[in-house]
């Protein structure tokens, strides 16, 4: 994971002084997972859930399991869901996201990272001339992450697919890009 993102994710965390038990999807026991979080220091459980669990750590733990239906927990049962870099790799995102909601409490905390794409800023080209000249096409495009299969790489999001999608029906829903090629993080609460 690159450090930006997960500055990032810590930063969004911090601001929510985060106590009660989290969930991240597609965990994976090491230093750079998001269970390992400065931010999470007060959290009362940290629980992971991936393909390739189970794993059981000092102050965390990884169920195995499949986030398309997560079974194994409860509704309502936890208070922060995190996810980073796994819907693109999940042929039904939209069975995670159900999943995810239904497992955050009402009022609990979401926050997801994805590759997206992003308008970028205007570009200015050169003629042979010298004239400056604003080219369109450039300028409405975009640069997307590589694809980087995992088992699979199938989605790249805008930021209304996390408004109108991902977050639908959630209260106070940011989205934020950064780096380049972008990756788009959105946060809410689930109502």
């Amino acid at each position: 994971m690159h450090s930006s993102i997960f500055q990032t994710f810590e930063a969004i965390c911090s601001k929510q002084g985060i106590t009660g038990s989290v969930l991240e999807i597609g965990a994976v026991p090491k230093d750079d997972s998001l269970l390992c979080m400065y931010s999470l220091r007060n959290a009362s459980e940290r629980v992971g859930i991936s393909l390739d669990g189970p794993y059981s750590g000092e102050d965390m733990y990884i169920v195995k399991g499949n986030a398309n239906s997560m079974d194994c927990f409860e509704d309502n049962r936890f208070d922060t869901v995190l996810c980073n870099a796994m819907l693109e790799h999940d042929k039904y995102f939209w069975k995670t996201i159900d999943e995810i909601k239904r497992v955050t409490r009402p009022g609990g905390f979401i926050v997801i990272g994805v590759p997206g794409y992003v308008k970028l800023p205007g570009y200015v080209s050169y003629t042979d001339e010298g004239s400056r000249v604003k080219i369109d096409r450039v300028a409405n495009a975009t640069i997307s992450f590589e694809i980087h299969a995992a088992p699979g790489d199938y989605y790249r999001f805008s930021p209304q697919a996390f408004v109108d999608v991902l977050f639908e029906g959630m209260n106070d829903v940011h989205v934020q890009a950064l780096l380049l090629p972008p990756r788009l993080i959105g946060y809410g609460t689930n109502p």
